[in-house]
């Protein structure tokens, strides 16, 4: 079999690597392009080749059509991989590909302009003997005269929409004349397209959605279903297959059609096609997506088949290495999509610095993520840092396993939803699988406040006790770095019994007697209760213990200030010693960059609350830039050198990460 010598995959992040896995599986040289915001990313040094693409707009980098097909035929590639999102489902771009001698791994452009206009492809499905909801297509006008025909509540979608943008329900008839503007609007802005259109809303739905493969040959299969009725704001968050909703009936009969439609409109190469389920379990088009999916590792991890390698055999030329037969679904796979988000601001983007990163390790677990050590979370792309994937026999110990391998996720310095998946995986509606589309949005007010009382007072205590014991036993704490001037222990000694320790802990201050202290022991009294810790290993940033017949273990990170983060079971806590005097009490050039001094960054994320100098006055060393709130606590950032301040890039009531420059200093 005569495949590609190199392919260029347009893309980056986690579906770079995906793609690069399998292209050095086949033998198949791969070629990465990368802008300035990826120049430290991973995939980048996975690849055979990575190409820069001068500039951070995703215009002019990930989404330019000439210089992704010039940097293809630069370096010999014959074939470029789309992966999904950017130009993934662009027919423009999948036209040009063609037009170029090179090969488009996916189907033909005319497969994705028909699929990609959602009115279109409603028609085309029915068309096809595929179940169809009532719809009303049309200008403004027309639509407003039509609405009569379908009852309240009812769906407004983009017509070239996808990715849960443009899509908006609608209660009643007073409520439609705005929200048809507004989902124009949006339309407009995201897809260059403002049509819209208006769909039977149903109620409580399901998400079911089918995998399709199909070869130039005329060779159509599916690869079963996935569910995705978890999902926020119409973004999918939790992924299984097979699905815990359809009976073997059903299952037969969707699938069946899902080929149908790809056999109708000679469908080359991998998609996906989705449905809504009713409690009647009657299903109905929704839509087709042209490309790999995000969560198409579920279908991988239970039917043994590299989607990936099936997509590069197709566009080949050759047929897929599978027939219908050969095909099952084996245990059950449920996937976790990790975002960088706050689910308690409600999901508000947490791009930043990773302070630590650690992925759980284990049998029946894969993980495709864009990173495997701490790194830096743009705030130019979709958020998702990784996918956390399971495969278990039954559903029952897939959904044990998800949350035993999140709790030993470890992900610092920036904001993240494992505390609320785990929340989700434990919830008696996803076990007994009684949820919908619309369940996380309209439950997720519970949410927050089971992802409150999670934080319960043992969980304090465990973490205080993790936190003593690391800030006690650990080199950090306890070993010189250079610009380091760590602990008063150090001056006072440390070695010494009935001690007393001050730490701030979630924001709360608490007070802790020391009874008792040796190498791997540790006695001391927490709001008038005796802990006894013992076997304390730290090792890095992990620490374990025993206490009362419970063996616990939780990562710690710690910044140049103090402050530690700690995450046990997947929940988080915050915590600094009081009592330890760290840099920004010892030295003068706190907040200075180790590589230039002269560059001032804030030692934690946290919000501007003074700022004290102007552009271009001259400082001294030692005198005061500015300040940096961070969990209450402020931070005076000095001059470390002496100076004419050049830049500040910083007002007041700022919110700042790591690694920002937040005033730069011009030596004289």
């Amino acid at each position: 079999m005569k495949l590609f010598n190199k392919i260029l995959i347009a893309n980056r992040g986690e579906i770079a690597r995906r793609i690069i896995r399998t292209c050095r599986e086949m033998g198949i040289g791969s070629v990465a392009v990368y802008s300035d915001l990826d120049e430290h990313a991973l995939y980048k040094n996975e690849a055979d080749e990575a190409i820069h693409l001068p500039g951070t707009e995703i215009s002019e980098t990930y989404l330019n059509i000439k210089k992704l097909i010039e940097t293809a035929k630069n370096t010999a590639a014959e074939a470029i991989h789309p992966g999904y999102g950017f130009l993934s489902e662009n027919a423009d771009f999948a036209q040009a590909v063609q037009d170029s001698g090179l090969v488009f791994i996916g189907p033909d452009a005319a497969a994705i302009r028909q699929m990609g206009h959602k009115t279109q492809a409603r028609i085309f499905a029915e068309n096809a003997g595929l179940p169809v909801s009532k719809g009303i297509t049309g200008s403004t006008e027309e639509i407003l005269q039509k609405t009569a025909e379908l009852p309240y509540p009812v769906l407004v979608k983009a017509a070239a929409g996808g990715g849960g943008k443009g899509m908006r329900i609608v209660e009643n008839a007073g409520e439609l004349p705005e929200i048809l503007k507004s989902t124009q609007r949006e339309a407009e802005a995201y897809f260059g397209n403002g049509e819209v259109y208006i769909e039977q809303f149903i109620q409580n739905p399901r998400h079911i959605e089918v995998q399709v493969l199909g070869d130039k040959k005329g060779n159509y299969i599916h690869l079963y279903e996935r569910e995705c009725s978890l999902q926020r704001r119409y973004q999918k968050i939790i992924e299984e297959s097979p699905s815990p909703t359809l009976t073997d009936e059903v299952r037969e009969k969707i699938s069946n059609d899902a080929v149908r439609l790809a056999e109708k409109l000679k469908y080359s190469n991998a998609g996906t096609i989705e449905f809504l389920v009713d409690r009647d379990l009657n299903y109905y088009f929704l839509e087709m997506n042209t490309r790999v999916q995000v969560e198409h590792p579920v279908t991988e991890m239970v039917t043994g088949v590299d989607i990936v390698r099936q997509q590069i055999i197709a566009a080949a030329g050759y047929e897929l290495e599978f027939k219908q037969s050969d095909i099952s679904q084996n245990g059950h796979a449920i996937e976790c999509r990790i975002y960088a988000e706050e689910p308690e601001e409600n999901f508000r983007p947490s791009p930043g610095e990773m302070q630590l990163y650690r992925e759980p390790e284990g049998n029946g677990l894969r993980i495709d993520s864009a990173y495997d050590q701490a790194g830096t979370v743009p705030d130019a792309f979709d958020p998702m840092i990784s996918k956390m994937i399971v495969h278990a026999p039954e559903r029952d110990e897939a959904i044990r396993k998800s949350r035993q391998f999140l709790k030993n996720y470890a992900i610092h310095g920036i904001k993240h939803n494992i505390p609320y998946l785990l929340e989700l995986l434990k919830s008696p509606d996803f076990i007994d699988n009684t949820v919908n589309t619309r369940y996380c949005d309209i439950e997720l007010p519970a949410y927050l406040e089971k992802l409150k009382a999670a934080r319960t007072q043992n969980r304090k205590e465990l973490s205080a006790m993790a936190f003593l014991g690391y800030s006690l036993f650990h080199k950090y704490f306890l070993a010189r770095k250079p610009g380091i001037k760590n602990s008063v222990w150090e001056k006072i000694g440390f070695w010494r019994h009935l001690m007393q320790s001050s730490i701030r802990l979630n924001e709360e201050d608490y007070e802790i007697s020391i009874k008792k202290i040796s190498p791997k022991n540790l006695i001391f009294s927490f709001q008038g209760k005796q802990f006894d810790i013992n076997n304390l290993k730290a090792k890095d940033s992990q620490i374990s213990f025993e206490t009362e017949r419970k063996q616990i273990a939780a990562w710690i990170s710690c910044d140049k200030s103090g402050l530690a983060e700690i995450s046990m079971d997947g929940q988080h806590f915050y915590a600094q010693r009081k009592d330890v005097l760290f840099a920004t009490e010892f030295n003068d050039d706190a907040g200075a960059s180790n590589k230039n001094p002269g560059n001032i960054h804030s030692p934690m994320p946290g919000k501007i609350v003074e700022v004290f100098v102007e552009s271009g006055q001259k400082v001294s060393k030692g005198d005061k830039l500015l300040i940096v709130e961070a969990m209450k606590m402020e931070n005076l950032l000095k001059a470390a050198m002496d100076g004419l301040i050049e830049e500040i890039n910083v007002v007041a009531n700022q919110r700042v990460g790591t690694s920002e420059t937040l005033v730069k200093i011009k030596e004289l």
